[in-house]
């Protein structure tokens, strides 16, 4: 959902005001007018994802601390790559366009490619793709996606063989509907309206049978929202989402009736993380907890000296969340009481990451553009730096990761590295 600015570069990222290119990009729509705009940009690689691809480590990335001599934990020098190998990547620095499931790692491209976790082997792919800015959802041992052919389907497919298991479609009078989140019983989509001169002026937000295919429920939103830049989640009976207008929406999953909207100020372009039974909202230099159930506010965290919260995270229970001054916070999500701080980012002059996942004992981080940024390895329990992954080819493209929990997968450009946890 964050696009990358060609033209920033020398610009101090993470601070107010800071948008780049791909984030632009992103939020512009995605679909086949993202796609055209970025072709010229991005280029096309399509070498063969099995060809092996030596990686650099790249600990010692400007600004970064994988320079340093390793102490006797290994700290402060990253690991070698697993493998590295080339992909078809399209990627837009939205952070559920690399996911890792049944066995492998996939990336979102044309063709969709999926390579074995362990080796990089090739193991499927799909000639026609993914969609360009539609994300992969991953469901019950399902990946659910919009249909390349543009043809008004939603399929799912197993991660594992890449073959189909589940197709369906809303309806003639709905275009290009795509998947926005999954629970165990219902896909969620959204798709424009269509008029009968072909033109869309509204859209409809869906819940479809995970098992049958079949539509569940369907509610038309109201004029002036928009089906592009939409963030989701589901938690028990909510559909949590946001969108361009900055509408911050629950929805109950049973019959899709409205249970409260919000308008939000700042949402960080969208994002937001849920636990249990609330939302977490990054709004300018506040953070903001609020009930699913009743939208009411349950707690509020501020960052010091006017810095701007950045995207949060809450993986085993703990938030992760850091701001533009570059501090890094563990919080309680129940109660939005700091579990530690840390300044080591800013310490290392390293950029705020964006994206986080956890194995073990360690946090890692995917940063935006590559000259400060890479993937960071941290300390879960103190914040403390471990070590910086970067490949150096300066490709202006947001870093993804991912992980299996045996291997973190980290996608740059057209290139994705295997790490070893």
């Amino acid at each position: 959902m964050i696009m990358r600015d060609i033209t920033s570069v020398g610009r101090t990222p993470g601070v107010a005001g800071f948008l780049s290119r791909r984030r632009v990009l992103r939020l512009a729509g995605g679909g086949l007018a993202l796609a055209a705009l970025t072709a010229g940009a991005v280029g096309c690689d399509e070498d063969a994802v099995d060809v092996e691809e030596p990686g650099s480590a790249g600990g010692d990335a400007p600004g970064g601390d994988g320079g340093k001599e390793a102490d006797a934990d290994g700290n402060g020098q990253a690991p070698e790559p697993l493998w590295t190998k080339p992909t078809s990547a399209e990627t837009y620095g939205d952070n559920d366009e690399l996911v890792a499931a049944g066995g492998v790692v996939i990336a979102s491209g044309s063709p969709l490619a999926a390579l074995d976790a362990a080796t990089g082997g090739q193991k499927w792919s799909l000639p026609g793709g993914a969609v360009p800015g539609a994300p992969l959802l991953v469901g019950e041992d399902t990946l659910y996606l919009a249909s390349s052919e543009y043809d008004g389907s939603v399929i799912g497919y197993d991660p594992a063989s890449g073959k189909e298991t589940w197709r369906s479609r809303l309806g003639k009078e709905y275009r290009q509907p795509r998947p926005i989140a999954v629970d165990g019983e219902q896909v969620y989509v959204i798709a424009e309206i269509l008029e009968d001169d072909g033109s869309s002026k509204t859209n409809v937000i869906a819940a479809l049978n995970s098992t049958t295919g079949r539509v569940a429920w369907k509610e038309q939103r109201d004029v002036g929202t928009e089906q592009n830049g939409i963030h989701a989640a589901v938690r028990g009976r909510h559909l949590v989402y946001t969108d361009f207008k900055k509408n911050l929406t629950v929805r109950d999953t049973s019959g899709g009736g409205q249970v409260w909207t919000h308008k939000t100020t700042k949402t960080n372009y969208g994002f937001f993380t849920v636990h249990q039974d609330l939302v977490v909202v990054p709004q300018g230099n506040v953070l903001q907890a609020f009930n699913l159930t009743d939208g009411k506010e349950k707690w509020t965290l501020e960052a010091s000296d006017g810095a701007l919260f950045r995207e949060p995270a809450v993986l085993e229970d703990v938030l992760y969340v850091a701001d533009s001054a570059r501090v890094m916070r563990a919080v309680d999500p129940r109660t939005g009481k700091p579990l530690w701080k840390s300044e080591a980012l800013a310490d290392a002059g390293l950029q705020v990451p964006r994206q986080y996942v956890k194995a073990g004992d360690t946090l890692y981080g995917a940063t935006d553009l590559d000259k400060q940024g890479g993937i960071i390895a941290m300390d879960a329990r103190t914040g403390a730096v471990r070590w910086t992954f970067n490949d150096k080819t300066g490709d202006y493209h947001a870093w993804l990761v991912a992980t299996d929990g045996k291997r973190v997968f980290a996608l740059h450009g057209k290139k994705l590295h295997a790490l070893p946890v």
